[in-house]
């Protein structure tokens, strides 16, 4: 029974890389979903694809939490309306403005502390180096640094953060979702939009490759011409 599996939190946005980490912590562990909201613009379309998500893949603990200081603090694309959403012209080359300073920093914090109240001893989050936006802190020494530190200062030391996807490309994390069967129509990828997706932010843009390259089809709907936003990246 899934009870007396080991426990574990997934970090989840309601993007598809949080999603298959999702998947995997559900396949292997006992999971407990969190999910951040910071003032983001499509705040409520991730919260909704969360709780979608959650209910497809049958995680009953949740936890739903709000990290007022992000948007306080500005300085993003994601953050601040004042700043513009880019469309994609050179990722991964330059950190574009969508990056939210040491955001991760912040989301990991509270699900430390959550895995430390439930006795969880493992912390995914979909985090990816390859094919992304350059973010720093999606790199492997930024986890390996955050993993000295919660060995350092919590009760037992022994909360490890796992990042399964870190290393694999999108067409491969399409390809591994669509083998442990995560939901992607639930999930909620665009930066900028709500009803539905733009086909033209990094986010977007990224997904769109990936699920080409993997030969699949995208399960979400976007407004105007994704082939040529896939062209874009080629």
């Amino acid at each position: 029974m899934v009870e007396s599996r080991k426990r574990a939190v997934v970090l989840l946005s309601g993007g598809m890389d949080s999603c298959v980490c999702a998947a995997l912590a559900a396949r292997d562990f006992h999971p407990a979903a969190l999910h951040i909201s910071y003032g983001q613009r499509t705040e409520e379309r991730e919260r909704k694809a969360f709780l979608e998500i959650c209910d497809r893949l049958g995680i009953r603990d949740r936890l739903l939490a709000k990290n007022h200081a992000l948007r306080a603090i500005g300085g993003s694309a994601l953050t601040d309306t004042s700043i513009a959403v880019p469309e994609p012209h050179a990722i991964g080359r330059e950190i574009p403005v969508t990056y939210v300073p040491f955001r991760n920093a912040h989301f990991i914090s509270v699900a430390v502390s959550w895995a430390e109240v439930l006795g969880a001893g493992k912390i995914y989050i979909g985090a990816v180096e390859q094919d992304s936006s350059g973010y720093p802190d999606c790199r492997p020494a930024y986890y390996d640094a955050f993993n000295q530190v919660i060995r350092a200062g919590t009760k037992e030391g022994n909360i490890e953060i796992v990042t399964p996807l870190i290393a694999l490309r999108k067409h491969q994390i399409v390809r591994l979702g669509l083998e442990l069967g995560a939901p992607f129509d639930l999930t909620w990828s665009c930066y900028s939009r709500e009803d539905r997706a733009c086909g033209v932010c990094d986010s977007c843009v990224l997904r769109l490759r990936g699920f080409h390259e993997a030969g699949a089809a995208d399960p979400i709907s976007y407004v105007g011409n994704t082939t040529a936003a896939v062209a874009s990246l080629s």
